[in-house]
């Protein structure tokens, strides 16, 4: 599992009707610890800001998994609540276990039909409990120097 924290960057934002805002925008950086999370999200978002900016928090944030897609349209990011049913054998009792994962999607429908593409090679039962877009601006996932970025398998067997 990735270990994902939420970065908040607080900026002068100019609005589509010519004013200038103080905004705060959330980011996702896959990072080792709270350090590296903030070098990393600094190194990713300084060649897109124009004036001064300043990371405002940063704070774990535990997605067991991400679905990325390629489509342009899909410029939202979705987290849904998957709650797995697993049978304990020995006493006969269903245990629920939930994970948190995020999707990339233009939509909640496309959200769900992405999710439930990617879960497919899944051999365990599972719920969507809950789905909701998240205020997520972008992700900046783990790459080597010189490597290619991270791509989640599309089976969710990467585990």
């Amino acid at each position: 599992m990735n270990e994902w924290f939420e970065c908040k960057i607080k900026y002068e934002k100019t609005m589509e009707n010519g004013l200038v805002k103080k905004v705060t925008e959330p980011y996702l950086v896959d990072a080792i610890n709270f350090t590296e999370a903030e070098k990393r999200i600094i190194e990713e978002i300084t060649p897109f800001m124009t004036g001064e900016f300043q990371v405002s928090d940063i704070k774990r944030a535990r997605f067991a998994e991400l679905f990325e897609t390629p489509e342009e349209s899909a410029d939202r990011w979705f987290k849904a609540k998957l709650t797995f049913i697993t049978l304990d054998e020995k006493s006969g009792v269903e245990k629920k276990t939930s994970q948190n994962v995020l999707v990339q999607a233009a939509d909640l429908r496309a959200a769900v039909k992405r999710l439930d593409e990617g879960m497919k090679g899944s051999m365990m039962d599972y719920v969507i409990s809950s789905m909701a877009e998240t205020p997520i601006m972008d992700i900046f996932p783990y790459k080597a120097d010189g490597a290619p970025e991270f791509q989640t398998s599309e089976s969710g067997d990467e585990n």
